[in-house]
């Protein structure tokens, strides 16, 4: 097989500092308490295209020959891949296409159009967009990139790892996402290249777990369908090229589920400022899952692209699970005055109403009782129990009625 050098990462690592923003170590005084370990965050979601995808599309262009340029490039992208591709042949003068899923936010769209390359929407995930990429190359003779199954795009992501040890010589782990395995692929083999005892740990969607099942089975493996929030690693399967490298060079796979990300979300922004897409949050919701003490642990933010719906609706579904949102249905008499009385027993008890829903068809004896259900914000799980145990014990028997979606119910 080809081999991952040194040299060409160090060759790497000098060129991509023409198109990167240097995004130094930011030490989080918030998870380090969480985890007792000592925990770093390397924000590439802080670069000009809003993620370490660009490394990867320029060190790959900087090594095609004049004539393969000159075709025109084209690649498949759930959109920072797209992004870094159409910036870096942008800066190169060469002519790009984009094929992305039709799923792909919308911001992630406009941003990879905004940098000169023809966007083509296909397939409802990365794998059929990457199939029509490859049915257009051949057609119209582009060059095609691929956004990870490709040694040199491998290559210019590892010069994060670089980055990371110049830095923090001493790192002992270094938390890294995985889709398809490029960036997974490069950080772990140039980190056991530099102090072979650096642990790599991949982190995967609990829902698009192809790398932890390739690793499971010995052989590249294809899962049969992908199901995740985090869409810029909703890969079916992982890199031919790189398996080799991962089996080598990672130490372990972590899954997380999609409830973890909402939660990581609102750690990020309450106590770091950050936008971190839900990919580039994988890495965040494994620090709780790490077995281990006292340890130097850097954590890789791949990516900050996510549109404002997405962040508003993961906000609020974040509010849901930690109790700062919740909704009781409680049956009152229907006379005047009782929902006076239920406001003012809320008012007390300082919940703020978002939403009031007063259905009288409950029973056939309205006298007897109408259902009142009430959506409101709390400081947290406690206040949200101390609210229930008002309303109870006023003798109105709440029920916590469990969400489907925002500000709605099962």
């Amino acid at each position: 097989m080809e081999e991952l050098t040194l040299e060409c990462f160090e060759e790497a690592s000098d060129l991509v500092k023409e198109v990167t923003t240097e995004t130094k170590l930011v030490y989080s005084e918030y998870f380090s308490a969480q985890t007792g370990n000592k925990v770093y965050f390397k924000p590439e979601n802080m670069q000009y295209t809003g993620a370490y995808k660009v490394r990867g599309a320029y060190y790959k262009i900087s090594t095609l020959s004049d004539e393969e340029k000159s075709k025109g490039l084209i690649t498949a992208s759930a959109g920072n891949h797209a992004q870094g591709v159409a910036y870096a042949a942008k800066l190169a003068g060469v002519k790009a296409t984009v094929v992305m899923p039709t799923t792909t936010p919308l911001m992630k769209v406009n941003r990879t159009k905004g940098y000169g390359a023809e966007v083509v929407l296909e397939g409802d995930v990365f794998d059929e967009a990457c199939d029509y990429a490859y049915k257009l190359a051949e057609e119209h003779g582009y060059t095609f990139v691929h956004p990870f199954d490709d040694l040199a795009v491998a290559t210019g992501q590892g010069t994060i790892a670089m980055e990371i040890i110049k830095e923090l010589p001493t790192v002992d782990y270094i938390l890294v996402p995985v889709g398809g395995g490029g960036l997974c692929t490069g950080v772990s083999t140039l980190a056991k290249l530099l102090n072979p005892k650096i642990k790599v740990i991949g982190v995967e969607p609990a829902g698009a777990n192809c790398m932890q099942e390739s690793l499971r089975q010995g052989q590249v493996t294809t899962l049969p369908e992908v199901n995740t929030i985090a869409d810029g690693t909703a890969v079916k399967r992982p890199g031919e090229k790189l398996f080799p490298y991962i089996q080598q060079n990672v130490d372990d796979i972590i899954t997380i589920e999609d409830s973890e990300l909402i939660v990581s979300f609102l750690d990020m922004v309450e106590n770091h400022k950050m936008i971190v897409e839900n990919s580039g949050l994988l890495t965040v919701a494994a620090l709780k899952h790490l077995n281990v003490q006292k340890k130097k642990i850097v954590s890789i933010l791949s990516g900050g692209n996510m549109d404002v719906i997405t962040m508003s609706s993961i906000v609020q579904h974040g509010l849901i699970q930690r109790d700062r949102v919740f909704t009781v249905s409680v049956l009152l008499p229907d006379k005047p005055g009782e929902l006076a009385r239920v406001s003012s027993l809320l008012a007390k008890e300082q919940g703020n109403i978002i939403k009031l829903e007063h259905n009288q068809f409950i029973s056939i004896n309205r006298n007897a009782a109408v259902e009142l259900r009430i959506t409101m914000e709390a400081f947290g799980t406690d206040h949200k129990n101390q609210i229930v145990a008002a309303l109870t014990g006023a003798g109105y028997r709440p029920k916590l009625v469990k969400f489907k979606g925002t500000y709605s119910e099962m």
